[in-house]
C-alpha cells in the first residue's frame, strides 16, 4: 500500500503458480519418442513430451514436409488428424501457436505437432494436402483467430457471419458487458 507522496511503486501482482503435470508416456509413446528424432533429423524439429503425448515443435517453413513424413512413413503412419487448434500467446511472446493433434490407427500412438506464427500477419501453410479433414479446422481457426492457412482453397467463414468484425478467439477481443435477465 502506498501513501500520497510516497515514492514506492505499487506492488506487482503475483501470477498464480500452475502446477505442471508429470510426463507419463505410455509404452507406445516411449517408443515413438525414441523413433522421431532420427526420422525427423533433417527437418529442424524439437522432440519432447507433455503429459501422455509426444510433442514436436516444427518451423513453419518445414510443416508440410514434416506432416507428410508423419503420415506416409510406415513406422509412423499418422493418418488421422484428431484436432487442429490455435493458442494465443500474443501477450507473452507476440505469437500464435498452431497445434495439430495426430493419431496413428495402425500403430496406436498419438502425438502433437506445434508451429508458431507472428501476431502481425499470422500465416502457416495449409495441411489440407496432407489431411483433407483439416479443411474445416483451418476455416474455423481462420474465423476465430485470423490465422491464414496458405494454400487453403476456401477460407470463407465457417462459424461466424460473413460480416463479423474481429477475431473472437483472440485474448485481445473485447468482451461486451451484458446483464442476465
Amino acid at each position: 500500500m502506498t501513501t500520497e507522496g510516497s515514492s514506492n511503486p505499487p506492488a506487482k501482482r503475483r501470477e498464480p503458480e500452475v502446477p505442471q503435470a508429470a510426463v507419463a508416456l505410455p509404452p507406445e509413446g516411449i517408443a515413438l519418442a525414441a523413433l522421431l528424432p532420427e526420422a525427423l533429423a533433417d527437418h529442424g524439429v524439437e522432440v519432447g513430451a507433455a503429459i501422455d503425448e509426444v510433442v514436436c515443435t516444427v518451423p513453419a517453413d518445414r510443416l508440410i514436409d514434416v506432416c507428410r513424413l508423419l503420415k506416409d512413413e510406415p513406422s509412423l503412419k499418422f493418418e488421422y488428424l484428431r484436432l487442429l487448434t490455435v493458442v494465443d500467446y500474443v501477450e507473452q511472446v507476440g505469437e500464435f501457436e498452431v497445434v495439430y493433434h495426430l493419431f496413428s490407427l495402425a500403430n496406436h500412438h498419438k502425438m502433437v505437432v506445434k508451429t508458431r506464427t507472428a501476431e502481425r500477419r499470422p500465416s502457416v501453410p495449409s495441411v489440407t494436402s496432407v489431411w483433407r479433414g483439416a479443411d474445416w479446422y483451418e476455416r474455423e481457426m481462420h474465423d476465430l483467430f485470423g490465422v491464414t492457412f496458405e494454400g487453403h482453397h476456401n477460407l470463407s467463414p465457417l462459424v461466424l457471419p460473413d460480416d463479423f468484425d474481429g477475431f473472437p478467439g483472440r485474448k485481445s477481443y473485447p468482451l461486451n458487458d451484458y446483464e442476465e435477465w
